[in-house]
């Protein structure tokens, strides 16, 4: 496992996040991929101890798209780290950010069955705020 890795993880919010892409990928796979053999996932953050005691388990697919936000997460260039639908800087190759945007569609609305209701309400809440100052600041800077 690499330094940067785990420094990545240690930073704040970074461990919370990739639980929470965990849990939503876990979502997203039993409901869609629900006849495809699934295991525990296997990972750098699960060496780290990110997931805790509740270990995603999701099939391949979903495991090689949950280890590739791992590592983005852990290595956003960002600090503090925005939301990704409102960040300048793209840290997913194309193919990634629009699976992750598929994850995150078809969970969302289906995490406050899972325990979610709370956290996605403040999601929902902080995400427009951050939409709102990525727009003044756009038009701020055009005006100049």
């Amino acid at each position: 496992m690499q330094d940067r890795f785990a420094e990545g993880m240690a930073r704040e919010g970074a461990a919370a996040d990739t639980k929470l892409l965990g849990d939503f990928t876990s979502i997203y796979c039993r409901g869609l991929h629900a006849t495809a053999t699934r295991s525990a996932l296997v990972s750098d953050a699960m060496e780290l101890g990110v997931y805790g005691r509740k270990t995603p388990v999701v099939c391949d697919e979903c495991a090689e798209l949950l280890r590739y936000a791992e590592k983005r997460r852990a290595l956003c260039p960002r600090d503090p780290k925005p939301f990704c639908s409102v960040c300048d800087t793209h840290c997913y190759a194309a193919a990634q950010r629009e699976r992750m945007r598929e994850v995150m569609r078809y969970a969302g609305p289906r995490s406050m069955f899972h325990g979610y209701a709370v956290s996605g309400i403040k999601h929902v809440l902080v995400e427009r705020a951050a939409r709102k100052a990525a727009a003044a600041a756009s038009a701020e800077s055009k005006e100049m």
